[in-house]
């Protein structure tokens, strides 16, 4: 299997502890969202987990511990984004923080396996086009050789983020528009010697040289771990996504990061009451199995391919 960690929640930034934990105990439970009495419980064993893909903004807190994963294969979706603290608010300063802590888990893991993300794109009075393509620009100098990959998207109206997106004053450009900064950003990228892809996007900018991405990336997966695997698309997210099949274990309302852009939390309140809950010695992220809770085992397997075939001789 494929663990996410997380879409939901920024687990290596305030709840490695945790997440390493577990892994020493070698299991974890994942409360259902749609259904809160239903917990599942996730076996982390590596003979099961194939790959683990990190999502984060800021994976300081784990650089003490990555030598627990040395049984894991592993890789790090980094969010680093030209936004200030007006829209990301706990993020600490881009140029004075950030980017060394990405150049450090770079040299520590490789660089292709350090993706990093530049998304949701978001345009506003101050963050019109031109700031972005400069802040793109300059970041790309930065992580020259610490990443081969860029991960691109713009921001998706939800109910949760709705509210704040009005705020923002944010507005959308035009496909012809879109396709025209899409041009700038795949010239200055690979000005950089890094490859650009967009997430979950509808917008088609293969064009400019731009290819519609998988974050959950079978290819990537592969050439990490070595082997082919058998994985299909994920059923659970978007049809635009090209994501594979995986496991996600994080929790909505727990992320601090205080992004005004997140579909992930419906509250600052909810996330509050949450945090409250946490217990880094506990199976349950950022809660407490109740009696009314039914845990059930969630049968798990590796999706390696047992079986060679012709084109791996």
């Amino acid at each position: 299997m494929i663990l996410s960690v997380s879409r939901r929640t920024d687990i290596p930034n305030y709840y490695s502890e945790w997440f390493l934990n577990r892994i020493k105990e070698g299991y974890l439970y994942v409360r259902n969202p749609i259904n809160a009495h239903q917990i599942s419980k996730i076996i982390l064993s590596p003979e099961v987990v194939d790959c683990i893909v990190f999502w984060t903004k800021n994976p300081e807190s784990m650089f003490a511990r990555l030598d627990e994963l040395d049984a894991y294969n592993y890789y790090f979706q980094f969010t680093l984004t030209g936004f200030g603290n007006d829209i990301e608010y706990n993020v600490p300063h881009k140029r004075e923080a950030m980017i060394p802590i990405f150049q450090k888990l770079s040299h520590k893991i490789g660089k292709d396996k350090v993706i990093w993300r530049y998304d949701p794109i978001i345009f506003t009075n101050k963050y019109n086009p031109e700031y972005h393509l400069k802040a793109f620009g300059q970041i790309a100098k930065e992580l020259r050789g610490y990443t081969s990959k860029c991960v691109i998207s713009f921001v998706d109206i939800y109910t949760k983020n709705k509210k704040n997106m009005k705020a923002l004053n944010s507005f959308f450009l035009t496909e012809n528009d879109l396709i025209k900064f899409g041009k700038e950003i795949a010239l200055i990228a690979g000005k950089h010697d890094i490859k650009v892809a967009t997430c979950a996007e509808t917008v088609d900018l293969s064009a400019c040289g731009i290819e519609h991405n998988c974050c959950i990336d079978k290819e990537l997966i592969e050439n990490i771990i070595g082997c082919k695997i058998q994985a299909d698309k994920d059923k659970n997210q978007r049809k635009e996504c090209g994501c594979i099949e995986s496991i996600e274990i994080g929790t909505y309302n727990t992320c601090k990061n205080g992004c005004q852009y997140c579909y992930a939390n419906y509250s600052q309140e909810s996330v509050s009451q949450n945090c409250k809950l946490y217990d880094a010695y506990s199976p349950l992220l950022c809660g407490r199995v109740t009696e009314n809770d039914k845990i059930t085992e969630r049968k798990v397997k590796s999706l390696k391919e047992k079986q060679l075939t012709i084109w791996d001789i």
